[in-house]
């Protein structure tokens, strides 16, 4: 079996996916806007040889269970949530290879300035950088921003494809390789002729401007992306390079896996090369009795209110107006269409009630927990990757740091004991690290390598950043 690949999913606020357990006696959460929390965890991810720290993030309120925001900021629902970019050098300064992965909305950051502040944090990491692309749908985002309200569905990814072709150009496009010379005796930084303006005038952008960071380790960061409705299943395989899937049964996580895979394939692109993340949480312990005792006990601190609460903000449905026992039907919504798919039409033959989903959903969210022994956790961690097909997993916390420390001390080792797990890091960028060395830039054919050759007059050749200062 190939290498058990392992993220971290985090939110920069004191719930994420566990409503309630902030208030647990083990848990850090409450001190969620203290640095040494984050950096505390960065320590303990790289000691377990984790590829990165997958940041959540958004700016819609949790509103919709009940028509407001008043279950959302009693229980701390993802409220307040501070800027996880601005968390990322810290950690990165107390790390060596630990990867940083920040979601950010294509609807509501200004394209070119979103572009240089992904481009400072590949170069203050070393390259060690990746970008979650959502779409975002909440309304009260929407009109915090000073916009109208949400785009409709489709529409959302239409104006990320054209968000897209715009960032490549400015990361790609706009210096060519070998434009920043650096040159002391000549006080020349840049070579004028090799640092491009970029123009475009779009159905939803309008932009002229060269960018305003010389190329850093990967130009492009790593992408992810996490939607698996049609439109965007789409997206991902002309985007992605890694996908993040959340389904409570494995089947349906491998018919999304083998979709994706095909339609990478139809754009010409190999289907292998985008590498599969699927949501889980584990509790685990020495023992399974120890394992199932404090499952009981972060149980006991959950809240279930909470649960539905989030639920209603994904799937877009006010879940205050159902009983416990009613079950729970497909309504189209312009909400997260995955999240309600996941529960019901991609999974027939089970039917949930409203009550079964608030307990499914109250630890870790849409993903399955693997609860055990560190033999029984990592034989489920495989048999999931086997049933799949994903490669990874981006494990969501129960109790921060709990769940990532023991996940660190008794199921890596139990997985590098098979072989299933690195022993060591490979060198070099976020994109090295799990394509290999040699492949810090995004390769042919994806789109953003596309735009590299437009000027380059070496497109197979990275950005010369040897000379480059980093702090």
């Amino acid at each position: 079996m190939k290498e058990i690949r392992i993220n971290a999913f985090l939110a920069f606020a004191p719930t994420h996916l566990s409503p309630g357990l902030w208030a647990h006696p083990r848990d850090r959460s409450l001190d969620y806007n203290s640095l040494s929390v984050w950096t505390d965890l960065a320590r303990t991810a790289e000691r377990g040889g984790y590829d990165a720290l997958f940041f959540a993030d958004g700016i819609s309120q949790y509103d919709v269970y009940g028509g407001s925001n008043a279950t959302g900021v009693r229980l701390g629902l993802q409220f307040p949530r501070l800027d996880p970019l601005l968390l990322i050098s810290a950690m990165a300064m107390v790390t060596e290879h630990l990867g940083f992965a920040v979601t950010s909305s294509v609807s509501y950051e200004a394209p070119f300035l979103f572009a240089r502040r992904m481009s400072t944090l590949d170069h203050l990491t070393r390259g060690r950088i990746g970008w979650n692309i959502v779409t975002s749908f909440g309304k009260s985002g929407s009109r915090a921003v000073g916009q109208q309200g949400a785009r409709p569905h489709d529409e959302r990814y239409d104006l990320a494809d054209e968000y897209m072709e715009l960032v490549y150009r400015l990361w790609e496009e706009s210096w060519e390789h070998g434009a920043a010379l650096r040159q002391r005796e000549t006080v020349t930084f840049a070579d004028p002729q090799r640092v491009h303006e970029i123009r475009h005038e779009g159905r939803y952008f309008s932009m002229q401007g060269t960018h305003y960071a010389e190329p850093s380790p990967q130009r492009t960061p790593l992408l992810y992306q996490a939607g698996t409705s049609n439109r965007g299943k789409d997206f991902a395989a002309r985007h992605a390079e890694c996908v993040f899937l959340s389904s409570p049964t494995a089947h349906v996580v491998a018919r999304d896996v083998a979709d994706v895979r095909q339609r990478t394939a139809a754009l010409g692109r190999d289907p292998a090369s985008v590498l599969f993340f699927s949501l889980a949480t584990v509790i685990v312990a020495p023992t399974s009795a120890q394992a199932h005792a404090k499952w009981d006990d972060i149980q006991r601190h959950v809240s279930l209110e909470g649960a539905l609460a989030l639920f209603s903000r994904w799937s877009g449905i006010d879940l205050s107006k159902y009983s416990p026992d009613d079950p729970l039907r497909y309504v189209k919504s312009e909400g997260m269409q995955s999240a309600i798919e996941a529960f019901t039409v991609a999974d027939p033959e089970r039917v949930w009630t409203i009550r079964e989903l608030a307990i499914f959903n109250a630890i870790g969210g849409k993903g399955p927990v693997f609860i055990g022994s560190p033999a029984e956790v990592a034989d489920a961690l495989e048999n999931w990757k086997a049933q799949t097909g994903v490669d990874g997993f981006n494990l969501s916390h129960a109790l921060l740091p709990g769940t990532h420390e023991d996940f660190v001390d008794l199921v890596v080792p139990e997985l590098r004991r098979r072989g299933v797990y690195k022993e060591a890091y490979r060198p070099g960028t976020l994109r090295e690290k799990l394509y290999g060395d040699g492949a810090a830039l995004i390769a042919p054919p994806h789109p953003a390598a596309l735009h590299r050759a437009a000027h380059s007059r070496d497109a197979q050749a990275g950005p010369q950043i040897e000379t480059a200062p980093h702090v």
